[in-house]
């Protein structure tokens, strides 16, 4: 006898995926940027939607480099040759310029049955990879880029778990070791627990503007030798979340590092368009490694990646990206493509986002000056945004924020008194986990705390990004800083 709840002889089945039963690197997985202070957020938002009051009247999510959810406005260039590559009859309208016409054929002379939805070939469309080589050589002033090492992703984070995914090999004392930045973005440390690989960390100077200090990789590498196989070190430049701009200087020593130790490199550099500090300039890896000469650049491995979700587009939900993959052993690229194959194809409107990016209008097209002038806006905004909010924490105190010379985050140092601590030990949560639960309950700012990130023991940090708009980001800082001061009165009795 079987009753429409499914049971059996009155008798309720046990489920076969339980707790108990569920793959244990699932569990091992955190990730920060998405954890339980957004999952909070999201219940003050609804409370207050359900005509709750609070201190407050909205939230700000200041905790994910989502530019457009924070009022960020498209690129009009991007948005027309995606539109027409999605839905060609617009091809005869007139509102749509020549240019973004012209590129939306090619795309889609690429693509099966001239359509958006067809699958393409698993390293991507063809037309597109071109483009990504040509603009990578343009980039890199004439450092050779072969479009068959291109391979677009499903954003960059796709690209870099489908690379250590490749990497991750051995038992016990032979495992594969994976060298990450600390504080490091929390995609890195979940794939790691989640491939069952070792965690080596290798902490990043805060006290010298987070620079890479050559000297903790080699700390950090013998260290870790004795418990496991390191075989890839991983950069992420201009950094996320600390927001600096690795000087050649520093690359090159990384490189020559790597090519002593036999590392595998992985360069993230997704944030290569954000530079705001004069005295910075973003430099590839690939372009150092071409300038340390042929026994360096023939021989170093070394993946990079991009992505539509950043930059000055800041298209996120296009889930667009690519990697170019350089000195890697022709059959172990087999087996990349064959990876990449089960996968079928990245989205093929992500792709057309992403040729966009690398194809822009160019100072002879017509819509090249609407394009120059919306870009510059975004990017003259952010420098002023990365500059104001360096200068409004600073002067709070108890908080110290490093320039903010790249990408779209501060991640400044905020000073908790011990009677905090004690209490959130008490409450059985990190001390800058319980202060930005307070910060978000109290002024409705959400931002991630420093401990999801990584950072070094008795130091307590968080992460918010600058992409609110000016008036935006003037209240937000505003509120910290008050949030702040009355923390520090509470729990220090301070005047």
């Amino acid at each position: 006898f079987r009753s429409s709840a499914g049971r059996l002889d009155g008798k309720l089945r046990e489920k076969t995926l339980t707790l108990d039963t569920l793959n244990p690197q699932v569990k091992a997985v955190e990730y920060a940027v998405r954890g339980p202070i957004v999952i909070k957020a999201g219940e003050i938002e609804r409370y207050l939607e359900e005509g709750g009051t609070k201190p407050f009247s909205e939230v700000i999510k200041a905790n994910i480099g989502d530019a457009h959810a924070m009022g960020q406005k498209p690129i009009t260039f991007l948005r027309q040759v995606v539109a027409l590559c999605t839905f060609p009859e617009l091809m005869d309208s007139p509102s749509f310029p020549e240019d973004a016409k012209r590129r939306a054929r090619r795309i889609l002379q690429g693509c099966g049955g001239h359509s958006l939805g067809s699958y393409s070939a698993s390293p991507g469309v063809e037309c597109i990879r071109k483009d990504i080589a040509a603009y990578i050589e343009q980039r890199d002033e004439g450092v050779p880029s072969d479009w068959e090492n291109i391979y677009l992703t499903t954003g960059a984070s796709d690209g870099i778990m489908t690379i250590l995914r490749l990497l991750v090999s051995g038992k016990d004392s032979s495992r594969t070791g994976v060298m990450i930045p600390i504080p490091q973005y929390p995609l890195y440390s979940a794939a790691i627990s989640e491939m069952d690989a070792v965690q080596v960390n290798y902490y990043l100077d805060e006290d010298n503007c987070w620079a890479l200090d050559i000297n903790e990789l080699h700390r950090s590498y013998q260290a870790a030798k004795q418990h496991c196989q390191p075989r890839v070190i991983c950069i992420i430049n201009p950094g996320n979340p600390t927001g600096q701009v690795q000087s050649k200087k520093c690359i090159e020593e990384v490189l020559h590092f790597a090519y002593e130790e036999n590392l595998f490199v992985m360069s993230d550099e997704v944030y290569q368009d954000n530079v705001y500090a004069p005295d910075c300039q973003f430099h590839s890896f690939k372009k150092v490694l071409y300038e340390m000469g042929p026994e360096y650049f023939n021989s170093v491995e070394l993946v990079s990646f991009h992505s539509t979700s950043k930059g000055y587009t800041g298209e996120c939900g296009f889930r667009g990206g690519y990697m170019e993959v350089i000195n890697m052993d022709p059959e172990v690229k087999a087996q990349l493509v064959k990876l990449l194959s089960v996968r079928l194809c990245p989205p093929l409107a992500g792709q057309a986002a992403m040729d966009v990016i690398v194809n822009p209008p160019q100072p002879e097209e017509h819509t090249f000056k609407q394009f120059h002038q919306e870009k510059s806006s975004v990017l003259g905004a952010l420098a002023e945004k990365a500059k104001l909010t360096e200068k409004i924490l600073n002067a709070v105190p108890g908080i110290k924020c490093n320039p903010v010379q790249g990408a779209m985050y501060a991640f400044p140092r905020i000073f908790i008194p011990p009677k905090a601590v004690e209490e959130a030990k008490a409450l059985g949560m990190q001390p800058d986990m319980l202060y930005c639960l307070r910060l978000l309950e109290e002024t409705g700012i959400c931002v991630v705390p420093g401990s999801g990130f990584g950072q070094k023991d008795g130091t307590y940090h968080f992460r918010m990004t600058i992409l609110p708009s000016i008036e935006k980001l003037k209240v937000l800082l505003g509120k910290v800083r008050d949030f702040h001061i009355g923390f520090l009165k509470e729990y220090s009795g301070l005047e």
